[in-house]
C-alpha cells in the first residue's frame, strides 16, 4: 500500500490532478498540452512527494500517452492503467459522484491501494510506427465504407454520385499504397524493427501487415514477464464462468484488453489454424473436444500471441519441431 499517489483524469483539454498523502488531498487543473505537461512535472514536485510515489492515469489513447511521456520522461513513477481496473475499484467503493475531480481523487485513492506496474514509454519509432498504421487502418476503412456505397448506388437511380465514389476509392488506393510504402521503409530503417518484423512474420500465418500492426500497438513484448502476460494484455486468455453445480458456461476470450491488437489478430488466427502446423495441431485437438469455430479461432489467436512472444524473446524464427514439442504438454487453451 502506498501512502502517496497522485491521480490524473484525462480529457481531451485538460488534465484534473489529485495528490493524496494518507486522507489529505491537493487538487488542480492543467491544460492537456507541452506546456500544461511541464507545469503539472513542476507542480508535482513542489508538492515533496516520496521517491516512487506513483502517478497513476487511465489509458485513454492519445490523450493519456502525452501526458504520461512527459512525466515518465521527467522522472516520475508512472502507471497507466486499463479502465476496467478504475471501474471497478468505483463500484468497490460505492462511488456516487462522477465528476472530473471526484474521478482524479478515485484514481489516486486506487494508487494507494493498488500493486501497480511502472509504464514504459514507447520507443519513438514504434510511436512514429503505430500512427501510420492507424492511418492504413482508417484509408481501409473509409475505402470499405466507399464500397459499401457503390452497392447502394446499383440499387437505385443512375446519378454522377457513382464517378465521384469511383474517383474517391482509386484515390484511396493509391493512398494505401503509398501508406503501406511509407510503413515498410520505416520498418526497414530501423534495426530494432526490422529484426522483430523478420521474426514475426516467420510465424506461418502473419504476414507483413500484421506484423507491423502487432509492432505498433504492443512495441517491445519483451518488457512482459511471459507469453501469458502478453496474452492477458492483448485480451486472449479463456474467461471461466463456473459456480455450484447450476452455473457452468463455456470459455469465452476475456476481451479485457487491447482491442486493436486483439482486432490484429483475428485474420492471422483464422489462416494459422489451416496452415501452421501447431496451430493446426491444436485446433484438431480442440475440435474433438467439441469446441465451437469461433472458439478454435480465439484459441489460434492466443497461441499465435505465444509463439510471437517465444520467437522475439529467443530471437530465433519460427521452428514448428520447438513448438509441437512444447504442445504436447499443454492442454488446449
Amino acid at each position: 500500500m502506498n501512502e502517496q499517489s497522485v491521480g490524473i483524469d484525462v480529457s481531451k483539454s485538460k488534465l484534473d490532478v489529485c495528490v493524496l498523502k494518507g486522507e489529505k488531498a491537493k487538487t488542480k487543473v492543467f491544460r492537456n498540452s507541452r506546456t500544461g505537461h511541464a507545469e503539472l512535472s513542476e507542480w508535482l514536485r513542489q508538492r515533496e512527494l516520496l521517491v516512487g510515489t506513483p502517478v497513476v492515469l487511465e489509458a485513454t489513447g492519445p490523450y493519456s500517452e502525452a501526458v504520461a511521456i512527459a512525466l515518465s520522461d521527467t522522472g516520475w513513477a508512472v502507471s497507466v492503467v486499463n479502465p476496467a481496473r478504475i471501474a471497478g475499484f468505483a463500484k468497490s467503493e460505492l462511488t456516487r459522484n462522477k465528476t472530473d475531480k471526484a474521478d482524479a481523487r478515485l484514481i489516486a485513492k486506487f494508487g494507494q491501494r493498488a500493486d501497480l506496474d511502472i509504464w514504459v514509454a514507447p520507443s519513438l519509432a514504434t510511436r512514429q510506427l503505430r500512427a501510420l498504421v492507424d492511418r492504413l487502418q482508417a484509408l481501409i476503412d473509409m475505402r470499405q465504407q466507399e464500397k459499401n456505397r457503390l452497392e447502394a448506388l446499383d440499387h437505385g437511380t443512375p446519378t454522377n454520385v457513382r464517378r465521384m465514389v469511383d474517383e474517391h476509392i482509386e484515390w484511396l488506393n493509391n493512398q494505401i499504397k503509398k501508406v503501406q510504402s511509407e510503413i515498410d521503409d520505416h520498418i526497414n530503417g530501423n534495426p530494432e524493427l526490422r529484426l522483430d518484423a523478420e521474426l514475426i512474420e516467420s510465424i506461418p500465418g502473419i504476414g507483413r501487415r500484421a506484423a507491423a500492426q502487432f509492432l505498433a500497438y504492443i512495441g517491445d513484448v519483451r518488457r512482459f514477464h511471459n507469453a501469458k502476460a502478453l496474452a492477458a494484455f492483448i485480451g486472449v486468455t479463456p474467461r471461466q464462468k463456473q459456480s455450484g453445480s447450476s452455473l457452468n458456461a463455456r470459455s469465452r476470450l476475456s476481451k479485457a484488453g487491447h482491442a486493436s491488437a486483439r482486432k490484429a489478430l483475428f485474420m492471422p488466427g483464422m489462416v494459422a489454424k489451416r496452415y501452421n502446423p501447431v496451430v493446426v495441431a491444436m485446433a484438431k485437438r480442440l475440435e474433438a473436444r467439441g469446441l465451437t469455430a469461433k472458439a478454435i479461432v480465439g484459441a489460434s489467436m492466443r497461441r499465435l500471441v505465444h509463439l510471437i512472444y517465444g520467437v522475439l524473446k529467443s530471437g530465433q524464427p519460427f521452428d514448428a519441431k520447438i513448438a509441437l514439442s512444447k504442445l504436447e504438454f499443454q492442454e488446449g487453451i
